[in-house]
């Protein structure tokens, strides 16, 4: 393989029935601050049927070129058809780095791409970043480090300790990224793509499912990644019944109530509401930590809010070493009087 063939910085912009994923732009966005230092650009692999309409938006956020794979049998994800569509991309452009979404698309896509293409792949990163791999020399072979590499950091052995990882040899170097960690760049209005329009030619074959329906899920509950205030629980809450303070907290707010790792495995509240390396990152306005620990793989998860307000009983809880706000004593006692003043605030108006 020869690595010097291989040039930009690659982003999967998953769509789904014709509308972007949010991923798409924050995976852009940090596309931009890679290519910088590889003085490189950014182009953006929009694959689906009838979506050259959506290039211009993908431009918006930081695209410098759009490769739109477009094809009848790409109308909806099926494994096969979009393997094939973007790792004959990969094959026929050379990128230096491709990033994916670590969505429940991408987390299926990434790893068959990367085998197809006889490449590594990381799973579920949190950072990324362009420097030298080893991180350090090794005494005697400095003239082995290699320099510019994409170095893919990710929480491993359940969140209990992070791993920086490179891929020095095979090109792509290839990446899933967790939603939520990668800002967005600021829209650039009025921004208009360089589209290439790029088919590979699509032959049904016996790994070809057929979609028969597709029954959409109904949610009446507010995606926390979304939410501007978390109002989130811990084990210190006590019990599944007592979230009901929270509940109350977070309606007179304005707020979603969330939860920690802890309230999940203890079967209190559903896995779409856990906040952590193993849940979702959040960057809420205002994010309440209420019996919650503070524990590093919870923190990495919500440490970006804007502003944080814990309320623990435990005074050395580390969950105060992050907060803005901090008030020591009984959950069940500050929770309810904290309501009942925003409601009094609220009315007084």
């Amino acid at each position: 393989m020869n690595l010097e063939e291989y040039k930009g910085v690659f982003v999967f912009a998953q769509q789904v029935d014709n509308v972007i994923s949010g991923i798409s732009y924050e995976l852009l966005g940090k596309a931009k601050e890679l290519a910088k230092p590889l003085n490189t650009e950014v182009t953006a692999v929009l694959i689906g049927s009838d979506v050259k309409g959506l290039a211009d938006s993908l431009a918006e956020y930081g695209a410098d070129r759009v490769i739109v794979v477009d094809d009848p049998e790409l109308k909806e994800y099926r494994t096969e058809p979009y393997a094939h569509a973007l790792a004959s991309v990969i094959n026929e452009y050379k990128p230096e780095i491709m990033l994916v979404g670590a969505t429940a698309i991408g987390r299926d896509l990434g790893p068959t791409v990367s085998a197809r293409v006889a490449t590594g792949l990381t799973a579920d990163c949190t950072v990324l970043e362009i420097g030298d791999f080893p991180l350090q020399a090794i005494p005697g072979q400095e003239d082995k480090q290699k320099h510019n590499q994409l170095l893919m950091t990710r929480p491993a052995f359940g969140g209990n300790t992070i791993a920086t990882i490179a891929c020095p040899d095979n090109r792509p170097q290839m990446a899933t990224v967790r939603p939520g960690v990668m800002q967005k760049i600021d829209p650039i209005k009025g921004a208009k793509a360089n589209v290439v329009e790029y088919n590979p030619g699509f032959t049904p074959n016996n790994k070809y499912v057929t979609v028969k329906e597709v029954v959409k899920a109904v949610s009446d509950t507010v995606d926390i990644m979304d939410a501007k205030i978390l109002v989130s629980g811990g084990r210190g809450v006590g019990s599944p019944e007592n979230f009901k303070i929270l509940e109350d907290l977070a309606k007179a707010i304005g707020g979603t109530v969330s939860c920690s790792r802890a309230v999940v495995d203890s079967g209190w509240k559903p896995k779409d509401l856990q906040v952590g390396q193993t849940g979702k990152t959040v960057r809420p306005n205002v994010y309440f930590a209420i019996g919650i620990s503070g524990a590093i793989q919870h923190v990495a998860g919500m440490e970006e809010s804007d502003i944080i307000v814990a309320i623990n009983k435990d005074e050395d809880a580390p969950i105060f070493d992050v907060a803005d706000y901090g008030v020591v004593g009984d959950l069940n006692k500050i929770v309810p009087e904290l309501t009942e003043k925003i409601k009094a605030a609220i009315a007084n108006k």
